[in-house]
């Protein structure tokens, strides 16, 4: 059954019209005759990507989706002496570019600064695109543009350029270093619109040239292709703080990568260690020492591009932050366009959206009679003290280990053998689980006594051998994936819940997230015993219950 009436999967009416301008004639001018002739029999050059020419070996055409060879002569010095001579100047980041377009060609150099190899990049300004975030722009707040190389960041921070200076009517500077945005030659590219460009003379004045847009420019927007280093970060935080918009690009391909960039972890907050009060972590349920984000995020909303025609978006960076941080990390709003132009958005399930809190309908499983396995098993590895689980429920994906008595050799072994996700750590406080000895509690040496104080969770096992350590891992991640089976089935059972909440007041069919067989088998008991309609759809692993209303 088609599901037009979800709420939550809404589509714009509006087709959003594409114009592509680029100008690919002036590149095909650039190559050598026969490469030229070669590219002129190509039926597809609109999705032509770039033109490898390396000394040496054959010259290629980049698609979207394939390569082809030019031609079965090698590349030759003449060959590459032909393109230099028709392009601009090599700039220290070994780029040039032809006057008054978007194409981009680079050079790769030998030892001694000789150029071997051209990539000619095509460049395109395609008109329409930032309609899958219009919305976003227009806001006037800080936007971040997070992907990977060739997903079209800087397609689309063209485009809004045009849209804020032509269409908004705002002062847009663009701080162009390496000309990827206006193009080459003194004249910016039409693609812009009316925004001024601002080029930079090398690539590490950046954090320089953005400063100085401001102070001697006043725009109400900056924006920036690919801020890279701590410079650029510091100086876009110091342009945010003066109340002008950010709209720059970073690569990366998520949150977690841009957290655990320590060059660019500031754009979003940045994240340091903090150690709490014994009151403190007890009202918590952590561990004393926790992450938390550091200071303001540089940029308010944050999209990552997934592809050319699927993003994420992120509407508060700080909560986003915070929430990832504290282990319940929120679902963005997705965006995706279809091969007309049309533009879906797919909201975070509603019941993501409010703060954690206990499940009304919570899960336990019953308990069952130790197997003589397991009961060896507890033998080997008794628990000194029950340890503290947190608030949440969550454990840390990795949790850190510390030894005491124990061999951290062993256990490097152990982990690595088992190939089970721990890590050692250096000191207690920055632990986990304190492992240790029988003997060693018996003599309760300093370092045990220190970690005791702490709010950790600590083993023992009988003795030194890496038969007993393998042991206590097996039985510790056999225990743990048990209590995260047990919390995705809370969490199931609490969608479900809400779903049938919406159901009852929209009287509209709603989608599950998708679950195993056992969670789905609940799901369906609880929505039967509120008198609604359930089936499952879709095949394995995407495989979800659909919730109708009663008339269905």
């Amino acid at each position: 059954m088609a599901l037009e009436t979800e709420r939550r999967f809404r589509r714009k009416k509006a087709t959003v019209q594409e114009e592509t301008i680029d100008d690919l004639s002036l590149l095909l001018r650039v190559l050598p005759p026969n490469l030229r002739e070669a590219l002129e029999r190509e039926k597809d050059l609109e999705s032509l990507v770039e033109i490898v020419m390396d000394l040496g070996r054959q010259p290629e055409a980049r698609f979207y989706d394939r390569g082809v060879f030019l031609d079965l002569a090698e590349i030759t010095r003449e060959d590459l002496d032909y393109v230099i001579s028709r392009v601009g100047v090599f700039t220290a980041d070994n780029r040039a570019g032809i006057e008054r377009t978007l194409h981009r060609v680079s050079a790769i150099r030998n030892r001694r600064m000789g150029i071997i190899g051209l990539t000619c990049r095509v460049g395109r300004a395609v008109t329409g695109t930032v309609d899958i975030i219009r919305d976003v722009v227009e806001t006037g707040r800080g936007l971040l543009l997070l992907g990977p190389p060739g997903v079209g960041k800087t397609t689309l921070l063209r485009e809004a350029a045009r849209v804020l200076s032509d269409e908004l009517g705002k002062r847009v500077v663009v701080v162009d270093t390496s000309n990827e945005i206006a193009g080459d030659g003194d004249v910016p590219h039409p693609g812009i619109g009316r925004a001024r460009r601002m080029q930079v003379p090398s690539p590490d004045l950046q954090h320089q040239v953005m400063i100085e847009a401001v102070e001697n420019h006043m725009p109400e927007v900056i924006v920036i292709d690919e801020i890279g280093t701590l410079a650029e970060a510091l100086a876009a935080r110091t342009i945010a703080e003066r109340g002008v918009q950010l709209v720059a690009t970073a690569h990366g391909i998520n949150l977690d990568n841009l957290l655990m960039n320590p060059t660019l972890s500031d754009l979003v907050g940045g994240i340091h260690a903090v150690t709490l009060s014994d009151e403190e972590a007890r009202r918590r349920g952590t561990q004393k020492t926790v992450l938390e984000r550091k200071a303001p995020p540089t940029f308010d909303i944050l999209v990552e591009i997934q592809s050319r025609d699927r993003l994420a978006v992120y509407h508060d960076i700080s909560r986003m932050v915070d929430r990832f941080l504290g282990g319940a990390p929120l679902r963005p709003e997705m965006r995706t366009r279809d091969a007309q132009g049309r533009v879906a958005i797919e909201e975070p399930p509603v019941y993501e959206e409010r703060e954690a809190r206990p499940s009304r309908l919570p899960f336990r499983k019953a308990p069952a009679e130790p197997s003589a396995a397991e009961s060896a098993v507890e033998s080997a590895v008794e628990s000194i003290e029950e340890p503290m689980a947190p608030a949440t429920g969550r454990r840390s994906p990795t949790p850190r280990i510390y030894p005491i008595g124990v061999s951290r050799t062993r256990l490097e072994q152990a982990i690595r053998e088992l190939r089970v996700p721990a890590r050692l750590a250096d000191q207690p406080i920055h632990a986990d689980i304190i492992l240790s000895l029988k003997a060693q509690r018996k003599r309760q040496p300093k370092r045990l006594k220190e970690a005791l104080q702490q709010d950790v969770e600590f083993y023992v096992i009988k003795s030194n051998t890496l038969t007993q350590v393998k042991n206590f891992l097996r039985d510790y991640f056999r225990s743990t994936h048990q209590r995260d089976l047990e919390q995705n089935a809370n969490f199931a059972l609490q969608e479900a819940e809400d779903a049938v909440i919406q159901v009852q007041r929209n009287v509209e069919p709603v989608k599950l997230s998708p679950q195993d067989s056992y969670t789905r088998k609940l799901q369906h008991e609880l929505i039967q015993n509120h008198g609604l309609y359930s089936e499952s759809i879709g095949k394995s692993p995407f495989r979800r219950v659909v919730v109708y209303p009663r008339e269905v």
